[in-house]
């Protein structure tokens, strides 16, 4: 205890430095190959849903150890975790710069996957023992600037990489800086978590791996199967069933892999949904929005990804910012002015037209952006801290599953509600022309005639689904009135 409150008062910030790097290109990685995947699909001659398993299968894995990540911390060194994570990570790199076939390259990004998974669970575990609660906002807020700042210059970055060199290079310019990280946390890392010889129960690893793996595939290919598809209901359901018998079995376990009984604190219960609602939200914006601006405006990927560039800039900026208003003056007060202009500009998205200019949209975009900032890291310190140290790793493990899972969940069915408003939107104004006899006679003239018809088919399918997110952003404020500032638990 005494080597604990000696760190806090002078935290190890050079060590802190190394996991930041680390996690940073391993977040960095995992959304420059985004922007990658036509040229991929080309070069290897695969199809869009095969080559979706490059992001599909990393998703997997980390939906997969995440929330094992609780086990790990507790029962290894910082030291060893981050290394081992490190390791997999490089390998994975150099495997996936060199891949001959496409099945090594999806094989590389699997091992990517392994050491990624570990990084985000790892540091906030180690930002919440370096820090005290007094100022582990500001820590936090500089943890939420390498968790978004990673995302938001990944799409822009890849675009430029790739108009000048193939899409090998983008694993090659990380390669160099992941071996650094590793060389650095070889010689210089030194353990500040605390450890217990907690034993794995493998069966409750099955049931998470299945359970969490199973509702994240289920719910990412819905959108490309439909929700009618056997392998997407079949996937969802079986995974909702394990995931019942997990929490089954954490409930009776004396040494739960994650323990489910951190719900008994209300503080991060209501964080936790708050997050869910707002990264459902977030998702919705972050898919909605370079779909329009593509397929409605006519405007490039490349500019496409500058577009979003100043809001997840901003976002990255003001996340320190917020974390030291959090320290001050608590989460309750940001969230609220935080999700009310997140509401706000989300409804402005619900009015884009097909010739809204390319700068308000930028600018409209950055607002939400701005207002989400307020909200994510100070809402989810504020519910960590009312747990016990002891509880950490099992409160970040279940954030950073939930997130993953919320995401997809939240991507797929705001995608639904789209294509179902496309559809009928299509159907009554195929329906309205006919009436009024506007259907054109020629070839030429009907071929333009069911183009124009489904730009404003999805236009509406897409402001209606903002509209929809705009509703569940009140609903997120309105839970947000009830976050009160908590006192650290201090059991162990």
């Amino acid at each position: 205890m005494k080597v604990m409150k000696e760190m806090q008062q002078k935290p190890p910030y050079a060590m802190i430095a190394i996991l930041f790097v680390g996690a940073f290109i391993a977040f960095l990685n995992n959304t420059l190959l985004n922007v990658a995947l036509p040229t991929i699909m080309h070069e290897f001659d695969v199809k869009p849903t095969v080559v979706q398993w490059l992001t599909t299968g990393y998703m997997l894995i980390n939906g997969i150890l995440i929330p094992a990540s609780a086990f790990f911390v507790q029962r290894f060194s910082n030291r060893k975790l981050f290394i081992t994570a490190m390791v997999f990570f490089t390998a994975g790199t150099l495997l996936a710069a060199m891949a001959p076939a496409f099945g090594v390259l999806i094989a590389a990004r699997m091992i990517q996957a392994v050491g990624s998974a570990m990084m985000m669970p790892l540091l906030m575990n180690v930002m919440l023992t370096a820090f005290p609660i007094e100022r582990r906002g500001a820590a936090m807020g500089m943890f939420g600037l390498v968790m978004i700042l990673a995302p938001a210059i990944g799409p822009s970055l890849s675009g430029f990489i790739l108009e000048h060199a193939e899409w090998r290079a983008l694993f090659e310019i990380i390669l160099p800086f992941a071996v650094i990280v590793l060389l650095f946390a070889i010689f210089k890392l030194r353990n500040i978590t605390p450890n217990s010889k907690v034993k794995l129960d493998v069966f409750s690893l099955i049931l998470s791996s299945i359970g969490f793996g199973a509702l994240l595939y289920g719910f990412s290919t819905a959108g490309d199967k439909g929700w009618d598809a056997l392998i997407v209901y079949g996937t969802i359901i079986i995974g909702f069933v394990a995931l019942v018998l997990f929490v089954w079995r954490q409930l009776r376990l004396e040494e739960p892999m994650l323990d489910v009984r951190i719900y008994k604190y209300p503080m991060f219960t209501l964080s936790s949904i708050i997050s869910i609602v707002v990264s459902a939200a977030m998702f919705s914006g972050m898919i909605l929005t370079p779909l329009y601006v593509q397929t409605i405006r006519g405007i490039s990927p490349f500019h496409s990804g500058l577009l979003m560039l100043p809001g997840a800039l901003a976002m990255a900026i003001m996340s320190p910012i917020t974390g030291k208003i959090f320290d001050k003056y608590g989460a309750r007060i940001l969230a609220i002015i935080g999700l009310t202009i997140t509401a706000a500009a989300t409804h402005y998205m619900s009015e884009f037209t097909q010739d809204t200019d390319y700068y308000y949209i930028m600018g409209i975009y950055t607002l939400r952006m701005f207002g989400m900032s307020m909200v994510m890291m100070p809402i989810m310190t504020n519910g960590l801290n009312q747990l016990p140290m002891n509880m950490n790793p099992h409160g970040t493990a279940m954030n950073n599953t939930l997130q993953q899972v919320s995401g997809a969940i939240g991507s797929a069915i705001f995608l639904t509600i789209m294509n179902a408003r496309m559809e009928s939107s299509a159907e009554r104004l195929a329906s309205a022309a006919a009436t009024a006899g506007n259907m054109p006679t020629t070839q030429e003239g009907l071929a333009q005639f069911q183009v124009d018809l489904g730009m404003k088919a999805m236009l509406e399918g897409i402001n209606y689904t903002f509209f929809i997110a705009t509703l569940v952003t009140v609903v997120a404020l309105v839970l947000s009135l009830f976050v009160r500032r908590v006192k650290v638990n201090k059991e162990s």
